[in-house]
């Protein structure tokens, strides 16, 4: 079987993901598609506005054949990292062809920048370390790097999906993966676009209108399964998990923050002095926001201090070359099909569920889970926790 990879986080998924997903169909004439997803937190430090699962049901009514996670250990991180857990998993699927949405639609573009990079690759890596020492956030650093190096290229590395699909096209090269790695052009929405505008809107503004109730607007922009689901589900915010965050800072003295994974060059400080005089989440990053400490990475350091995330343990583990299992959380017959067809195949554990001790990647996992789950009703969470133990879900 001819499979199609995507990395994801649908959160939610939405009427442009299904045309990514058809039009990944249709470019790559694959017989089965399969997501890899971010599990409860996302890639720029944020709790998921649905749990894992009900967003694998969602994908998996969208089209998708499918559905594995994205550990935590990677999920929460830059794109390099996050792009190495995430193609490293397709690598070990035997997947034929990765397909990403890009602001720039053309994979010419990327090859031309990759080439360009590794004949600059040393003084490149210079300059931008330079320019985040400046206090510039990775995607700045990132673009003032190549014109600083004189790197020609036509590829925006400033756009959000053209970072992560150029961290894909690396990762790919690194692991000397034989995928074939493609691109679409989003429509319509823009990755930070805050007000929906058509039924092809972006998650960011999905997600705003749904917490102003501007409900009518959310179900134009979403499949049916998907308002069904967010209906159904208690949705995650922030500001949920800010008397939570907050007791954690205030009882917690600096040197416990130091040891929290991102919690680097003095940051702890800045998290006890400002922490009594903020009223939410969003008063709180914005006191503490700073050039060199931009709000998403004060968001993935909020994720690991919720969920203990200790600096050696990540470390140890990023430093891998790959995700060391796949974890199944959804298919179909025709995604039944495709495991069977390579399962022989395998280099690495297929585990269907997760449970206590089967690896220090998993127990994280399950640790971020139950931060996830802190702010449910106690029997919400513990069936929550129960379904990380439960076979995948079959539709």
């Amino acid at each position: 079987m001819k499979a199609c990879g995507l990395i994801v986080e649908y959160n939610p998924l939405h009427n442009g993901h299904v045309y990514h997903i058809q039009q990944a169909q249709k470019l790559t004439e694959s017989d089965c598609t399969i997501a890899v997803m971010s599990g409860n937190f996302t890639q720029r430090g944020e709790p998921a506005i649905m749990d894992k699962f009900s967003r694998t049901k969602a994908a998996l009514s969208a089209g998708v054949d499918l559905v594995v996670e994205l550990p935590f250990l990677f999920a929460v991180q830059h794109a390099d990292l996050f792009a190495k857990g995430a193609v490293s998993i397709l690598d070990a699927l035997k997947v034929d062809h990765l397909v990403f949405g890009s602001e720039n639609g053309s994979i010419e573009s990327f090859h031309h920048a990759q080439k360009e990079r590794q004949k600059n690759q040393t003084a490149f890596e210079t300059v931008l370390k330079k320019q985040l020492e400046n206090g510039l956030s990775y995607p700045e650093a990132n673009r003032a790097a190549y014109e600083l190096v004189g790197i020609n290229s036509a590829l925006d590395l400033s756009s959000p999906n053209n970072i992560l699909g150029f961290a894909y096209l690396q990762a790919a090269e690194a692991l000397h993966s034989p995928i074939q790695v493609d691109t679409i052009r989003r429509i319509q929405a823009g990755y930070h676009e805050q007000s929906i505008t058509g039924p092809i809107a972006s998650a960011t503004s999905i997600r705003s209108a749904w917490q102003d109730e501007k409900i009518q607007q959310v179900k134009a922009a979403v499949p049916e399964k998907t308002f069904e689901l967010m209906e159904a589900e208690e949705l995650h915010s922030w500001e949920a998990y800010f008397p939570l965050l907050r007791y954690l800072i205030l009882t917690r003295p600096a040197e416990t923050l130091r040891q929290i994974h991102g919690m680097d060059e003095g940051l702890e400080y800045r998290f006890k002095k400002y922490i009594n005089q903020a009223l939410n989440f969003q008063q709180f990053l914005s006191l503490i926001k700073t050039k060199r400490y931009t709000w998403t990475r004060l968001q993935r350091v909020c994720v690991h201090l919720l969920s203990n995330t200790q600096k050696h343990m990540n470390r140890e583990h990023l430093e891998q070359a790959a995700c060391p299992y796949i974890r199944i959380l959804g298919m179909n017959k025709n995604g039944q099909a495709f495991l069977s067809s390579r399962k022989k195949q395998l280099d690495v554990p297929l585990y269907t569920h997760l449970k206590d001790g089967m690896h220090p990647v998993a127990d994280l996992e399950l640790q971020a889970a139950d931060a996830y789950n802190s702010i449910l009703p106690p029997e919400i969470a513990a069936a929550s926790r129960r379904q990380e133990i439960s076979p995948p879900i079959f539709a």
